[in-house]
């Protein structure tokens, strides 16, 4: 009774006060202590139960099996764990338990739990009867390995064998496709339940989020709620952080108020996920007054309002949260020191970058590879790629994401040969390249004039690593030949590129066309862009610049009368500033010695949402 309402404590002393303690005196405070995740206590007391001469009986062994494969799935004593579930395995054949049910079920969930699947086969085969529990358990811990494909073929197995699969055996199934990352065929399981609990929703939620298919969570939460499911702090939570990759506020803010309905708003896990989606959703005010009301705090709810503050450049609050954090006892993790880190390549900021850089020294997360590739890259924004190279060097694991941005950082900064160099030596490692590799070495390329070295490594894309080209890889090939003025080789990848409806490509055409005075392709390119986007003033401009550049004035005022005739108004450029009182803009034609002179200031308290925060000129070429 004591064991069953958690009263844990009562219970031992109780059991402590009894003069002769039996088997079932054993076998239920064994229970009890492991379900409390006493785990450890639980195996003392069955070695203390086996030295006081108790008989041990197949219930009491099953209890200690339960106990020793808790102890291995959760990795607290699994060795020793281990090596006792051995041991009760050999008194299991001694005392010739070996055909009891409920003990050859314990035995195969403890080698499952323990990762030994060959010894949990061993045993399924040499027990006289099984059941669909059985079959459940062993499906079950081939998903834990991971091994969807073997729980795929026991199912097959186990319906040749003449065994009905229940709701518990697909969601096993589901468990396991999700684990194996194999969304598609958890889906497959999932139609298969007649009546999924809420546990089976929030698995096939969870996969889809986890592999980035957030309208597909989206969709099926959706359907979840048609079906009458209520959702709990799980559900909410995977939702909002679906809501939050997608910038979906409306929606966030609907399961807001589901939470506040339900009384989930207060849970660390919804609360978290609330300051995470408003602030990735540029609603600062309202994540910072969630976060404000919070009366408990973990290190996944400090790291989501720091990144919150640290991706809308609202750089001076995320470093004073960031201590925060540190004074309030919480350790960061590598997703707090990440955002730190781009924070400083956000402010060009290297002697703060250094200071987070001794920090992550200190704290020992200079060998994660996440936080890594933080380092390369803010180095690389500051310009400073000696450093970014010395750390990268250093680097004893190197994903390809850290090998991307020193690519990356090369090409930015103008050294388009060194990209290209470290490109190469890559391909001599076992690192292989993606997409955003020979994005990054073809923008080296472009920016360096080697065209033809463009040309070859666009080229080996799909003939030697099967990437198909995106668009972002003709915008730099096309980018490289036009700096060039190689134009017959740039509309020869026009006819044959398969993303023709791409403003960018179009743009940097446009962008060549100006520079060598190529009105043919240059008209081409801005009539693709009208109507594309034909309230973009920039084609129009361009396009007139090239006329006039070429003395063609006529045709360049009848681009300026089909721009107003249009309404397309070309709009000012502007800039700003972080000061400590907010964000300061400033907008072409300002005349700040005068009270006349146009000014603006965006409060850090406002949400800061959309182009409110690009640190640069927008200023059309005239």
């Amino acid at each position: 009774m004591y064991t069953k309402c958690g009263r844990v404590g009562d219970a031992v002393r109780l059991f402590d006060g009894m003069a002769r303690p039996n088997e079932v005196s054993f076998t239920a405070m064994m229970g009890g202590l492991a379900q409390a995740g006493s785990v450890d206590e639980a195996l003392r007391l069955f070695a203390r139960m086996c030295r006081s001469g108790v008989p041990v009986d197949p219930v009491s062994v099953s209890s200690v099996l339960g106990a020793c494969a808790q102890a291995c799935s959760s990795d607290y004593s699994s060795a020793r764990a281990f090596r006792l579930g051995q041991a009760i395995h050999a008194l299991v054949v001694t005392k010739g338990f070996g055909s009891d049910q409920h003990v050859g079920n314990s035995l195969i969930d403890m080698y499952a739990k323990c990762m030994e699947m060959d010894e949990a086969v061993k045993v399924f085969e040499s027990l006289p009867n099984v059941t669909v529990v059985s079959w459940n358990i062993l499906i079950t811990g081939f998903g834990q390995e991971g091994s969807c494909v073997k729980a795929m073929e026991l199912l097959k197995r186990m319906q040749e064998a003449g065994f009905e699969p229940n709701e518990v055996t697909y969601c096993n199934l589901l468990a396991s496709c999700i684990k194996a990352r194999d969304v598609i065929s958890a889906r497959a399981m999932f139609e298969k339940i007649s009546s999924p609990s809420v546990t089976t929703w929030n698995t096939l939620l969870s996969g889809y989020c986890q592999e980035e298919q957030h309208q597909d969570t989206i969709e099926l939460f959706r359907r979840m709620q048609h079906q009458n499911v209520q959702p709990d702090r799980t559900t909410l939570a995977v939702i909002l952080s679906s809501c939050s990759r997608l910038g979906n506020l409306d929606l966030g803010r609907q399961v807001h108020s589901a939470s506040v309905r339900l009384l989930l708003h207060n849970d660390i896990f919804v609360a978290s996920g609330l300051v995470d989606m408003y602030s990735k959703c540029g609603q600062i005010g309202i994540a910072r007054s969630i976060f404000n009301k919070m009366t408990e705090r973990d290190v996944v709810c400090w790291n989501s309002i720091i990144s919150g503050l640290a991706i809308h450049s609202l750089n001076k609050e995320a470093f004073d949260f960031f201590k925060q954090m540190r004074e309030n006892g919480i350790m960061p993790t590598e997703s707090s020191y990440a955002s730190m880190v781009n924070s400083c390549a956000r402010l060009s900021s290297i002697p703060q970058g250094r200071q987070i850089h001794a920090q992550v020294l200190k704290d020992g997360y200079d060998q994660n590879v996440y936080v890594g590739s933080a380092l390369i890259d803010m180095y690389a924004k500051c310009g400073n790629m000696d450093d970014a190279h010395l750390f990268f060097d250093c680097m004893m694991m190197k994903n390809i994401v850290a090998w991307n941005e020193m690519i990356h950082g090369y090409a930015q900064n103008g050294f388009g040969d060194k990209a290209v160099e470290l490109f190469e030596y890559m391909l001599t490692t076992e690192q292989k390249p993606d997409t955003v590799t020979f994005i990054a070495v073809l923008t080296g390329c472009s920016h360096s004039g080697l065209v033809d070295k463009a040309m070859a490594f666009f080229n080996s894309m799909e003939n030697g690593y099967g990437i198909i080209p995106l668009a972002e890889h003709y915008t730099c090939l096309i980018d490289a030949l036009g700096r060039a003025g190689r134009f017959v080789e740039v509309e020869a990848l026009i006819r044959k590129m398969p993303c023709k409806d791409d403003p960018i490509i179009w743009e940097v055409l446009l962008a060549a066309c100006v520079v060598h005075h190529n009105a043919e392709l240059g008209k081409c390119a801005a009539e693709h862009l009208f109507r594309i986007d034909p309230k973009n003033p920039s084609p129009y401009v361009l396009l007139s610049n090239i006329y006039a550049s070429l003395g063609r004035h006529s045709d360049a005022s009848a681009v300026r009368a089909l721009m107003s005739n249009r309404g397309v108004v070309k709009g000012r450029g502007y800039s700003w500033i972080d000061q400590k009182d907010g964000v300061h803009a400033f907008m072409v034609a300002d005349d700040l010695g005068t009270d006349g002179g146009e000014f603006i200031m965006f409060s850090n308290e406002e949400n800061i949402s959309g182009t409110t925060k690009v640190h640069q000129d927008e200023i059309c070429v005239s």
